[in-house]
């Protein structure tokens, strides 16, 4: 004769089994599930019932659910194994009386990725944004890593996550305080103290992007300039410093004709004059790409007293290299390295590296007054690289002007009178500088060798982090128009990008792969007998792993 047997077990949660007999023995012949409340116990043991009754039985669906009597849990036996009584009472193996009342159907009421809330909540805090104290600017920051959309839409997302959203009214109140109680200086600062203490910060890195807007009319401070999207859209030009790897340090919005060059020094000063850094010999070391590189911005950068390396362009290479070329032809070797001299304003100054002396010249700042250091480095693979490029813009060039192929004229091609023609000249020359790649610095010979000008940072990092903040994060502005409230969106991009970088520091992973692993985890909220209890979910083993590397602080980089 089989039985329902409930059992207190090693958890302190009550077991219900369906038990029997057979030859004096008890043998369990079904763990129907374990309680934790009196209303799931009521729940167990009616189930357990029903399959006693009569497992195999046909019903007939009638779309009612079942009403459960509530029974008593099971109380905790004492040290000599003797059930304990007082407020659980023991149970006999009788059914219950049928004055005992009954539990009303179990409700779903909310579920939601609460596990991938908390962890992005866990970062946020950890990197010390916390210092805030805005809930909703924080929901905010999260609901972008998440799923990046509008104020209107990003309720929605909140609620997916199992959290109550804060009303459109309060978010958009939340952009007015997020300039007007400067927000990004708090954030700015939070950032710099995470990366001193888990890195260097004594190199940042550099670069600018454009953002664009739908719109017809510009203002004073949407624009029509120079778009790296090749789009004549009113736009916004945004400057990013990072840190070498990669994470967020600063970032400032300017008009959108603004050009790349003039972006830089306010940067570089506001960062300075936010943290305080002193001006001194051997200090801070500002990184960009050859968009940054003109006269009058190394020029400030240096009066500014800072350090730079900026990449130079291969035109500038026929000059600064005008010795070696002399001496050694357009003949180099898989890392060959260069260190010579470049003029800091070709159009008013002279080479002050002679081509009749066969050793280049070891750059002072107070022998060369005209020149900046250049150190120039050869790459064979990057020479097939640029091969493999030249030849299929020459190919194009050649198409174009045989009629194969109607275009706007590319490169390679030059016109004269109507009539188009292949540059010979430049195709030779640029097939003369394939796998050069060269830095203008202002670091001296003894303050850093040639080797470390080359290979002592990592550009792509800041064009990663822009690739995140405008792929993942969706950081241009399309909900917005006025500048407070786009100034409100970049903070908030820019949170989202430190929270972002922190993450993968830690995990090695993509903040969409992680989102995308994480946000399947839904928690579920249920009412039962007319309480409401939250059920975590089950978190495979693998995910597991994921949760706990999220939580380990990341290494140094």
């Amino acid at each position: 004769m089989a039985w329902v047997r409930r059992v207190r077990t090693a958890s302190g949660a009550t077991a219900v089994q369906i038990a029997e007999s057979v030859q004096g023995h008890r043998r369990i012949v079904a763990h129907v599930g374990s309680a934790h409340t009196e209303a799931e116990l009521g729940l167990l043991v009616e189930q357990a019932r029903g399959l006693i009754d009569d497992a195999a039985q046909q019903a007939l669906d009638l779309g009612v659910a079942p009403s459960p009597r509530r029974a008593e849990l099971i109380a905790p036996t004492a040290a000599g194994g003797a059930t304990q009584e007082g407020l659980f009472g023991q149970m006999p193996r009788r059914a219950p009386s049928t004055t005992t009342r009954r539990v009303g159907a179990p409700q779903v009421i909310t579920t939601g990725s609460r596990v991938l809330f908390d962890i992005l909540a866990e970062v946020y805090a950890g990197l010390g944004f916390a210092e805030v104290a805005d809930d909703t600017f924080r929901d905010l920051v999260i609901a972008r890593i998440v799923e990046p959309t509008s104020i209107l839409d990003t309720g929605r997302v909140l609620a997916g996550l199992g959290v109550t959203a804060a009303s459109e009214k309060t978010m958009r109140r939340t952009l007015l305080r997020c300039t007007g109680r400067s927000y990004r200086d708090e954030i700015a600062r939070a950032c710099f103290t995470h990366a001193r203490g888990s890195g260097d910060v004594s190199l940042c890195l550099y670069d600018v992007t454009t953002l664009y807007f739908e719109a017809e009319k510009e203002d004073d401070l949407r624009k029509v300039g120079f778009s790296k999207e090749r789009r004549v859209d009113p736009q916004v030009v945004v400057g990013l410093l990072v840190d070498r790897a990669g994470f967020p340090l600063e970032i400032g919005c300017f008009e959108g004709n603004k050009t790349e060059t003039a972006t830089i020094l306010p940067i570089i000063e506001a960062f300075r004059a936010r943290h305080q850094l002193p001006v001194e010999p051997g200090g801070m070391v500002v990184v960009a790409d050859a968009g940054m590189l003109s006269a009058a911005n190394l020029r400030d950068l240096d009066e500014a007293g800072l350090r730079f390396i900026v990449g130079s362009r291969l035109t500038k290479a026929p000059v600064d290299l005008e010795s070696h070329f002399h001496w050694h032809g357009d003949a180099f070797v898989d890392g060959q390295i260069i260190d010579t001299l470049t003029p800091r304003d070709r159009r008013t100054g002279r080479s002050e590296n002679s081509p009749k002396v066969k050793a280049e010249p070891v750059w002072n700042p107070n022998q060369h007054p005209g020149s900046w250091r250049a150190v120039w480095a050869y790459s064979t693979k990057r020479a097939v690289r640029d091969r493999r490029t030249l030849t299929l813009q020459e190919n194009r060039a050649r198409e174009v002007i045989a009629g194969e192929k109607p275009a706007r004229t590319p490169r390679f091609v030059k016109v004269t009178n109507g009539s188009r023609a292949l540059d010979e000249a430049s195709l030779a020359r640029a097939y003369r500088l394939v796998g050069l790649k060269g830095y203008v610095t202002n670091i001296p010979a003894g303050g850093a060798a040639a080797g470390e000008i080359i290979g002592d940072h990592d550009l792509w990092h800041v064009e990663q982090s822009f690739r995140m903040s405008k792929t993942d994060l969706r950081a241009r502005p399309m909900f917005h128009h006025q500048r407070q409230s786009i100034e409100a969106h970049l903070t908030i991009v820019f949170t989202a990008l430190a929270v972002a970088r922190e993450i993968q520091n830690r995990t090695g992973l993509t903040i969409r792969n992680v989102v995308r692993q994480l946000r399947p985890l839904r928690s579920a909220t249920i009412a039962i007998n007319g309480t409401q209890q939250t059920f975590p979910p089950a978190v495979p083993a693998d995910k597991q792993a994921l949760l706990d590397a999220l939580r380990q602080p990341a290494a140094k980089h």
